[in-house]
């Protein structure tokens, strides 16, 4: 790190769920180009324009050096994160097809279904962790089915998946690293199954990947490997945190509970709102390729620069009283809940119908649910709830 760079917040204070968007607010005020001295020091991007900006140009900011702060990858490059274009781009190519809206919208009854499998038993007992018990699992089940897995691998997914999960939100490095290798086990067996028996590669994301071609030439075996290992668990941690703050909001405000409760129709519109007030990420990373100056501060190349999406989708410039939920915001659908540029959110259509599915069945299985306990926060690069304990009042 340079010499006399300021250290103008820092990430490591414990928080709590509301705690870090003070912090945005006077960031954005008083230092929208910010620093810590945090984990050997990055730079922050806490307005709008600068997140957006850097997040769409992959020539001056790239994601190949750290995709996150803090740096989380410690085990291989996985495609299409975790490298630039034009080398991340058949991997994009071979997975946006299975992810457009059209090719997830028949996983809704089988999505409905795993919501309903686990809601059921805690409601039933009139309380539970909506994190522990329900967010964390839904992802995995929905990835699981996404993908084809067979019986065996879905079960270890299930175990494995929630314990990197946890480990992530909660910075626990070593159970990180140890669960990111047991997914990679997880990836080659899968891709060995699928050399062994291929599937349709219009349906199947890893028999996709293997039928892809960069220049004339399969994509490397290594590489398919990391990005397989990607797409088991990028779809899991952002629905666990989203859900969680959602229900808090909802919790808070039981008039807004009961209107979506009443008025179903009006949940695709709140939920983009929720997006944009709750954005579960606040730390993936680019790098400058050479010296840049933003906002009049010096960014050199080499020094990590985390965007904070969940600051900009707050910034009072475009979204006029940002901390307030509105139903009918005109400009919604320019929060930044899905990143831009080439490494925007692929799964962005999946994720709108598991949202919409788990908050639908969630209202519909409830009369009302209200807060039972203390909120935990997760840390960097999530931001959002990791636990929220609810109590349930039966729906008729």
């Amino acid at each position: 790190m340079r010499d006399g760079l300021p250290n103008d917040f820092d990430p490591l204070v414990p928080e709590t769920f509301d705690s870090p968007y003070e912090v945005f607010e006077r960031l954005r005020r008083q230092c929208p180009v910010a620093h810590t001295h945090a984990w050997g020091g990055a730079w922050a991007f806490a307005k709008y324009d600068d997140v957006k900006t850097a997040a769409s140009d992959s020539k001056t900011y790239i994601t190949s050096v750290q995709n996150v702060v803090p740096k989380v990858a410690f085990t291989g490059r996985r495609p299409p994160l975790h490298l630039d274009p034009p080398e991340h781009t058949p991997y994009r190519a071979a997975l946006n097809p299975l992810l457009s809206e059209a090719k997830v919208a028949p996983l809704e009854p089988a999505i409905r279904g795993f919501a309903a499998e686990l809601l059921d038993p805690i409601i039933a007992r009139g309380k539970g962790d909506i994190c522990i018990d329900f967010s964390s699992h839904l992802p995995i089940y929905v990835f699981a089915h996404w993908m084809k897995m067979p019986a065996e691998l879905v079960d270890a997914l299930r175990t494995v998946g929630r314990n990197y999960n946890v480990a992530v939100q909660s910075n626990d490095v070593e159970v990180t690293k140890e669960t990111s290798l047991e997914l990679y086990r997880m990836a080659r067996a899968l891709i060995e199954l699928r050399k062994a028996n291929p599937l349709d590669p219009d349906e199947d994301p890893t028999s996709a990947l293997l039928a892809a071609r960069y220049e004339g030439q399969p994509l490397p075996d290594e590489l398919i490997v990391g990005c397989v290992r990607q797409v088991l668990v990028v779809g899991i941690i952002a629905p666990t945190v989203v859900i969680g703050s959602i229900c808090v909001h909802l919790s808070r405000h039981q008039d807004l509970q009961q209107k979506l409760r009443a008025e179903p129709a009006l949940i695709p519109a709140a939920l983009e709102e929720f997006l944009r007030l709750y954005t579960p990420y606040r730390g993936f990373a680019r790098t400058a390729v050479r010296e840049i100056e933003v906002r009049g501060v010096t960014i050199e190349p080499a020094e990590p620069i985390a965007l904070l999406y969940a600051s900009a989708n707050r910034d009072e410039e475009v979204f006029p009283d940002p901390d307030e939920f509105k139903l009918d915001r005109p400009n919604i659908r320019e929060h930044l809940a899905f990143g831009r540029g080439p490494h925007n959110c692929v799964g962005a259509p999946l994720a709108r119908l598991e949202l919409r599915v788990a908050l639908e069945e969630l209202l519909a299985r409830t009369a009302s649910f209200d807060l039972d306990g203390p909120i935990k926060q997760t840390r960097f690069p999530e931001i959002g709830a990791l636990e929220v304990p609810l109590r349930f009042k039966r729906g008729a």
